[in-house]
């Protein structure tokens, strides 16, 4: 395999289903029934799922987004977390209870037990193994943090030659991944409880990351494609006014909702725009001198088109009574300031199937950029 073109998946929640659709357009872009497109596979959180399910399937990349599809069309709540009245009123309960006293278990507002289940029934941890050796992967690399030390730690499973790395909070290590790694990865903190690995508990990968390239860059990667999450990037957005009413005091979801974006969307905004830049004076260097510089030479991101808490608005009715419930349970009011919290809860076929057209629309929006982007790997 002699590209080294990479794909990152930033987390999010029920919002990477937007990458589903995105990559159910690449899937129509390429020839059908061949390999993965993009040796290196980097995800976070909600995005390492779908990560892995690409590697699962490295030989064959139309079945992996079809499968893909298959899981995000069908998706419900109850596959991803219990949604009864009393797993949650007991999960709240725990959390409050751990305020006052230790507790040797993980806590967290929900219980994503169910999520367990789904994963092992779709993904075949094994095939990561078999398309390291047939050449049809290079990498796949799932970040997660640490609790104890605060680290960023990106696990990986790759071909011989590509080794960890340390620095400052974060770190990559060679390991055999597996759903534990998963689980971690996207264990929201408050919402979801921390996953053990091996000996430490680590939760969802987008906290403590500095840096949503750095792991693609680490595993050797010379161009990147990024699908994001957010709708900042969109001139939509640029053009839309800012609203200057008076506002009451936030309510928890409202909170939920801007750390939860502080996490998942700014750090990768904030790594997209720096990227573009360092690019820029680069290419601004004489040729015979770039090669002494490790940044990638091309980029390619999409992102979506609308905003997603404004979908999410929508079909916030879709969620379980006792979910809708909690997210205005400090009086929020739910047609507002709950959509942004509940975008990354909303694991609904309605939500999830509206994400994908979005995705795939976005994705043939930009299809002469792919076909590019694609032509030059196979140059």
């Amino acid at each position: 395999m002699t590209d080294h073109s990479a794909l990152i998946l930033s987390g999010g929640g029920a919002r990477a289903a937007y990458q589903v659709g995105v990559l159910s357009a690449l899937g129509k872009m390429v020839t059908k029934g061949s390999k993965l497109p993009f040796p290196i596979l980097c995800g976070t959180s909600a995005g390492a799922l779908n990560a892995t399910m690409l590697a699962t399937n490295a030989d064959n990349f139309t079945k992996a987004v079809s499968k893909l599809a298959f899981v995000w069309r069908h998706l419900t709540p109850d596959q991803v977390y219990n949604v009864g009245r009393w797993p949650i009123t007991a999960s709240v309960t725990k959390t409050l209870i751990s305020l006052f006293q230790d507790n040797n278990d993980a806590i967290a507002l929900m219980d994503n037990s169910p999520l367990k289940n789904l994963l092992e029934n779709f993904l075949e941890f094994p095939n990561i193994h078999t398309a390291l050796n047939e050449g049809n992967l290079t990498a796949l690399a799932i970040t997660a943090m640490n609790y104890s030390t605060g680290e960023s730690t990106t696990f990986f499973q790759a071909q011989e030659g590509i080794k960890p790395w340390q620095g400052t909070r974060r770190k990559g290590t060679i390991d055999t991944l597996t759903v534990d790694h998963l689980l971690a990865s996207s264990a929201i903190p408050t919402i979801f409880p921390a996953h053990k690995v091996q000996d430490h508990y680590y939760g969802d990968g987008a906290i403590r990351q500095k840096s949503a390239i750095y792991p693609a860059l680490q595993l050797g990667a010379k161009k990147l494609f990024i699908i994001g999450v957010s709708g900042n990037r969109s001139p939509k957005k640029w053009l839309t006014p800012e609203r200057n009413k008076p506002s009451d005091a936030p309510g928890m979801a409202q909170i939920l909702g801007q750390l939860l974006n502080s996490a998942f969307i700014d750090n990768l905004e904030d790594d997209i725009r720096q990227l573009e830049v360092m690019n820029r004076l680069i290419n601004d260097i004489p040729e015979e001198k770039r090669q002494h510089h490790s940044l990638p030479t091309e980029t390619l991101i999409i992102s979506p088109s609308e905003e997603l808490n404004d979908i999410a608005e929508h079909y916030i009715y879709t969620l379980p009574k006792n979910i809708r419930s909690l997210l205005k349970a400090n009086g929020d009011s739910i047609s507002e300031t709950a959509s942004s919290a509940a975008s990354y809860l909303l694991f609904t076929p309605e939500y999830c199937r509206a994400l994908i057209e979005l995705g795939y629309k976005d994705a043939m929006w930009e299809k002469d950029r792919i076909h590019d982007f694609l032509a030059n790997d196979n140059a």
